[in-house]
């Protein structure tokens, strides 16, 4: 549960909040621990993709997303410690009265969230695995046409039904920085080693793509209609190169033999005339 200045989200398992930088805000637990991720914007304010050719409806809607109805918290009594980040630093200081004491709000800078449920995927429905594009809920756009500052991509349940094609992601590398991370189910491009509360990383011209076993499976199944249910994954993608901290790398949960899962694939090149 989030109380903010401008009132209070309450967000259950596959939801996400975005809370506007300057808004003060904290967490509260309903239940005894909880997990999840968290994004810090540096750029733009995020909005809807571009939907082009879409149209007008499709990927997410405007009206699901949701913002607080105007909630006050008016306490005296006790004392408050209010931190801050500002430039790259934490700051702290405490207040004689709850920050968070705002009868009323106008406007439309203000805090919500959106139930990942609510996407309308856009999906292929004759050949080819389309660009991973079209399941980003959100963007910050930045100034290079074709980058994002961020793109916040999911991949939730869906019916896979292309012909004559890879269905999985492809093996690719790009310009762009990704961050993906597991919520609940698989993965469809790996399988194995990646686990709900998991990430992966692969920056920029790191070359990436479905796990040696996952290409095998892909390359001989039956191309029927196949729904990927039980899933949620999600996708960080940005023009800026991430940095793991010290505690990442050191951490015991690092998988230091990760890239062996590409190592059994094979070479498929014919060189008969």
């Amino acid at each position: 549960m989030l109380h903010t200045e401008l009132g209070i989200l309450y967000l259950a398992p596959g939801e996400i909040a975005v809370v506007p930088r300057g808004i003060k805000f904290r967490v509260e637990l309903l239940d005894s621990q909880a997990r999840g991720y968290l994004l810090e914007n540096y750029g733009a304010t995020f909005r809807l993709p571009e939907l082009g050719a879409i149209g007008a409806n499709g990927l997410a809607n405007s009206r699901d997303f949701l913002t607080p109805h105007a909630a006050f918290d008016d306490r005296d009594s006790t004392t408050f410690q209010v931190v801050a980040k500002f430039q790259g630093n934490l700051w702290a200081t405490d207040f004689d009265h709850s920050p968070l004491d705002v009868v009323a709000w106008h406007g439309n800078y203000a805090p919500y969230k959106y139930d990942l449920a609510r996407f309308n995927c856009i999906n292929s429905v004759s050949f080819d695995h389309p660009d991973p594009s079209i399941y980003t809920v959100l963007t910050s756009p930045s100034e290079i046409p074709g980058t994002a500052n961020v793109d916040f991509a999911i991949f939730p349940p869906r019916w896979i039904v292309a012909e004559h094609t890879f269905r999985p992601p492809w093996f690719h590398r790009n310009f762009m920085n990704e961050f993906m991370g597991l919520v609940t189910g698989e993965y469809d491009a790996k399988a194995e080693g990646f686990v709900p509360g998991g990430a992966s990383l692969h920056n920029c011209m790191s070359g990436h793509g479905p796990d040696a076993d996952t290409f095998a499976r892909a390359s001989t199944a039956e191309l029927k209609p196949v729904k990927l249910d039980g899933t949620m994954a999600f996708m960080f993608e940005t023009r800026f190169v991430c940095r793991p901290t010290k505690f990442a790398m050191d951490t015991a949960a690092r998988q230091h033999e990760y890239y062996t899962c590409w190592q059994t694939l094979k070479k498929n090149f014919n060189s008969t005339p």
